[in-house]
């Protein structure tokens, strides 16, 4: 299992300095990779590309870019740009956001949430593989081809939870990218339907992202009521409140990894047993522990 770290939240930096100092400290760590969200601050591919491009040898991926308010042709342009800025080091995480967001901020429709997926992987796929499309679906369409220089093994991985959309994962993109999901959920429900759906569309063996809040420390309540109010919204949002209730718990603070070194290890072993291909650390305290301890496990 490979370990990276998510920008996100109150960790998330605010400026395009701060990003490059993130990316290069997790490279001088050892980390395999670093994970950018796609909120209404900074840009998460233009960022990767400024901040990134100055610091080689580390993965850099986008979790995620919501797909509703770019057309997958503009979006596999600008991936294969940022992927030739960073020598061929992107991976590109992409999602559908929350109905919240494409209606009530975007005023688009979210109607058939898994058709708009499997319309926009049908276009983008092939054009960060470097071929033309000729694709007319029943929201989306696209007759071209891109000249973009640069690599065309560029992986691409979706948010997926619902079984529909692990099976996309699966049979069309790379793999899934995943937050808030608990190593029960993972290892029942997220697995095997993705592992499964690639190995019938005769793919290779996808990639399974989990990002997870972590904190290592003593004081485990104050630690989880900082989660829990942190990280409060993702007990709302419809699509994570499925997975929690799938886990077992209650909200967000539940499925944080948080408690000792002993404990921590523990939770991040039973991700690696469940299926999970890359862990992906979200530190949400301040101090050091918590990333001396993850070094420690590189």
């Amino acid at each position: 299992m490979r370990f990276g770290l998510f920008l996100s939240g109150s960790q998330k930096p605010a400026a395009l300095g701060d990003v490059r100092e993130s990316i290069a400290r997790g490279a001088d760590d050892g980390f395999s990779s670093v994970w950018m969200s796609q909120t209404f601050d900074l840009d998460a591919l233009t960022a990767l590309a400024v901040a990134g491009s100055q610091v080689p040898g580390i993965e850099l991926g986008t979790a995620v870019v919501p797909t509703y308010p770019r057309h997958p042709a503009a979006l596999a342009q600008q991936a294969l740009t940022v992927n030739a800025a960073l020598g061929g080091r992107l991976a590109l995480g992409i999602g559908l956001s929350h109905q919240i967001v494409i209606e009530g901020l975007y005023g688009m429709s979210f109607e058939r949430p898994a058709r708009h997926m499997r319309e926009y992987l049908s276009i983008l796929m092939p054009l960060v593989r470097g071929e033309n499309v000729n694709f007319e679906g029943e929201t989306l369409t696209a007759r071209l081809g891109l000249n973009t220089p640069g690599p065309k093994d560029m992986p691409v991985l979706i948010a997926a939870l619902a079984p529909r959309m692990l099976r996309l994962a699966g049979e069309m993109a790379d793999g899934t990218v995943l937050w808030m999901t608990g190593a029960k959920t993972v290892a029942e429900h997220v697995a095997p339907a993705v592992t499964e759906a690639a190995r019938a569309a005769g793919r290779p063996e996808p990639r399974i992202v989990c990002a997870l809040p972590v904190c290592v420390t003593d004081d485990v309540e104050a630690a989880r009521a900082l989660a829990a109010e942190r990280f409060e919204i993702y007990g709302q949002l419809p699509s994570y409140r499925a997975m929690l209730d799938r886990e077992g718990v209650q909200g967000p603070a539940d499925v944080a990894i948080v408690g000792d070194e002993d404990e921590v290890s523990a939770r991040i072993e039973a991700l690696a047993e469940a299926g999970v291909t890359d862990f992906v650390a979200a530190e949400y305290s301040p101090g050091t522990r918590t990333r001396e301890f993850l070094k420690t496990l590189l």
